[in-house]
């Protein structure tokens, strides 16, 4: 994609658990809810920066990845904004319904693939529950002293969470739908300045069309977080799409016969090679896994058009092989 980059994610490893205990809860908006996240044993954890997320581990095997939205200099608790989706496969419905204080989680992180680039000036825009990795970001480069402006839409002002915490920022404009229409971006990302950078995430249909007008813009100067595989890439049939291919694991030293119906993920779980995975819909950034042999072929909707030409690492649970065998660091 030509004007989305992600700089400085983490480099694929195994990611830490931690036992937390909820040690609070609030409602934001009307569906939205936040919850305070603290070590179960005490002291501090990880540190993280802004647009960093964490995968919390829940019942019958579900992992939900969230935003960390809260403070990163207190590293006594994490804080997450949650908001239950009408058509939830389980996980934003599990905690809505059973989330408390007092009640003990797994989580796993953080990560970072949505890392605050350095720039002039900053544009955020964010849509629904896609403010939670912006908020963080705009108290950055608010302390920093760095010029910015943002512009958050909802169906509703009722719909909006965390807006308590905007309301100290003039920068902020609200863009309720029902009283305003949608986010005018044609306004919005007017001027592209060479050294200033955009950062958006939201629904697809947002971010398609802030994608859209930045390519007036300089290359590289727009940041997307997706909370769902890109359509675009999920929908583009894969080249080996009849075929079988192989994979060698080289840590473990077995060889594996993928299927044309099955990811790498699931046969290398299958034959009980270790995999640490959470979205399976390759935007997390979970399964990342470096490359050691072969060609991949990407279907995630995370790596840059550079990261997939290296060919240095590859998505497992979405993406393939382009040109084999794939020799892989598993």
């Amino acid at each position: 994609m030509r004007t989305e980059v992600i700089a400085g994610r983490h480099a694929p490893g195994r990611v830490s658990e931690h036992a937390v205990v909820i040690s609070g809860r609030r409602q934001e908006s009307d569906a939205a809810f936040s919850l305070w996240l603290s070590p179960a044993s005490g002291g501090e954890l990880p540190a993280w920066a802004p647009g960093a997320h964490i995968d919390v581990m829940l019942p019958a095997d579900m992992i939900r990845q969230f935003s960390l939205c809260g403070q990163p200099e207190d590293r006594s608790v994490w804080q997450i904004c949650v908001q239950r989706e009408r058509n939830s496969r389980g996980g934003t419905a599990w905690l809505a319904e059973h989330a408390q204080p007092g009640m003990s989680l797994v989580v796993r992180g953080p990560r970072n693939n949505f890392p605050l680039a350095e720039a002039t000036g900053y544009r955020f825009i964010a849509g629904g529950i896609g403010i939670t990795p912006i908020l963080p970001m705009i108290r950055q480069v608010d302390r920093d002293g760095l010029p910015w402006r943002m512009v958050y839409g909802g169906r509703h002002r009722g719909s909006m969470a965390l807006t308590g915490q905007l309301a100290r920022y003039p920068q902020v404009t609200l863009v309720p739908e029902d009283e305003m229409g949608l986010i005018d971006l044609d306004s919005f990302l007017a001027g592209p300045a060479p050294a200033e950078a955009v950062y958006c995430c939201g629904p697809e249909p947002l971010l398609e069309a802030v994608e859209q007008h930045c390519e007036r813009w300089p290359l590289h100067s727009l940041h997307v977080e997706r909370f769902s595989a890109d359509p675009r890439i999920l929908g583009t049939p894969a080249e080996d799409a009849g075929t079988a291919f192989e994979v060698v694991c080289a840590r473990s030293g077995i060889a594996l016969t993928v299927p044309p119906d099955r990811s790498i993920l699931s046969v290398a779980e299958e034959n009980g090679i270790d995999v640490v995975f959470s979205c399976t819909e390759g935007i997390c950034g979970t399964c990342e896994t470096a490359v050691l042999g072969g060609v991949p072929e990407h279907h995630d909707s995370l790596l840059t058009e550079e990261e997939r030409d290296a060919a240095e690492t590859m998505m497992i649970c979405v993406s393939r092989c382009r040109a084999g065998p794939l020799i892989l660091d598993l």
